[in-house]
Order: C-alpha cells, then structure tokens, then sequence
C-alpha cells in the first residue's frame, strides 16, 4: 500500500491510466465500476459490469488479455481481475453516459437520448437524477442543456457520500460532445416534503417522454 505522499499520488495516477485503459477495451460490456487495489503480490481489479459475457469473452479469454495487457503496459508482474454483474444498471452513471452516447452517435436527438434516460434512471428507483450534455447543441455556439427531476444535492455530505457521478464525451459530425451524469440512487429520504418534489418531478419526465 502506499505509504508517503509521492506513492499516493503515484498510485492514484497508476489507477487512473489503468481504467482509462479498461474502459477503452471493456466499453462495450458497460461498466459501472472500476476498483484498482495494490495488494502484495501486484494489483487487484474488480470491474462491475452490465454485461459480464462480454467483458470476460469466449472462455474468458477477452478479460485474460486485459490482463496480459495491463502488465505489459503498466509493468506490473501481477495482475487479478474479477468481473461482478451490477443488478441495477440504470443506477450507474456511467452506463447511463454511455447510453446516450451511442444513442446520439446511432442520430437520436440529444434531448430525446436524455430523457429516456431520466425515465430509465426513474424506474430504477433513483430518487434524483441530473443529465448535462454540452456542445454545439443546435447551433454554431457552444452551449449546454441540463435535463433532471427529483433530488440532487449540491453540497455537503449527502453530496459527497450518496451522489455517483460520470462524464464521457462523444465525437459527432458537429464536434465533441460532453455528456455528465449525476444520480441519487434510493436513499433514506429526511422528509416528506422531499418526496413531494421527488414524485411530482418524475410526472414531468413521463410527460417529456411520451410527447
């Protein structure tokens, strides 16, 4: 594990490049998650995944080549992945951003992607959701629109502890587009009157779906 300042920060890039990798490979398994460890004998790796099939391949040999190429890459000597299947997809911010990624790559209108993915998210149980796609949107400018309902806390410890975030980009015709997703996944709720805004906000979205 690592012990002093410059071994965090070490690691901390380490894992950062090592899950920009596995993402690159696993993109289209869906991940949720990725959990880099440093354990004595190298590196310990749990992948969440909507699509476990096709993040481990044929006899597992699609994760075995991770494997390999994480250690060639990363000179690491070894190298232990588990691959565990998320029972909610539609509450992970992650797969969602990429939902509406390739939504928009396949021409779905970037409104129509979000929204149907604020009412996937809603049917999963989540008790807030924000979506925030930037780019050059419907004109030659620049912008962004932000799509949500329920409860996202901005600040402060719900923030921190309960909020799950994500961000991918997607490359179109027009530019680069930025898709963030924020979700509050079931939490205890403080009051009632936070669940009026809850359900009356998940009216909106079916509203905006259906029309």
């Amino acid at each position: 594990m690592p012990t002093t300042a410059k071994q965090f920060i070490r690691f901390a890039t380490l894992q950062a490049d090592i899950k920009e990798y596995i993402e690159k490979k696993l993109k289209d398994s869906g991940i949720a998650n990725i959990d880099v460890q440093q354990i004595a004998t190298g590196l310990r790796i749990i992948i969440d995944v909507e699509k476990p099939k096709i993040a481990l391949g044929p006899h597992g040999i699609k994760i075995k080549e991770v494997e390999e190429g994480i250690k060639t890459l990363f000179n690491v000597k070894n190298v232990e992945i588990f691959v565990n299947e998320v029972t909610n997809p539609s509450l992970y911010p992650s797969i969602i951003a990429n939902r509406i990624a390739s939504a928009m790559e396949r021409g779905i209108h970037f409104r129509r992607a979000a929204n149907l993915a604020l009412k996937q998210i809603m049917e999963a149980g989540a008790l807030g959701a924000e979506i925030t796609i930037s780019g050059k949107l419907v004109s030659e400018r620049a912008r962004f629109e932000k799509f949500r309902f329920g409860i996202i806390p901005k600040s402060g410890q719900p923030a921190y502890e309960y909020v799950r975030k994500a961000t991918t980009h997607v490359l179109l015709k027009p530019g680069i587009f930025g898709i963030k997703v924020k979700i509050l996944p079931p939490v205890q709720l403080p009051d009632d009157k936070l669940r009026k805004v809850m359900e009356l906000s998940k009216e909106k979205i079916k509203q905006q779906v259906e029309t």
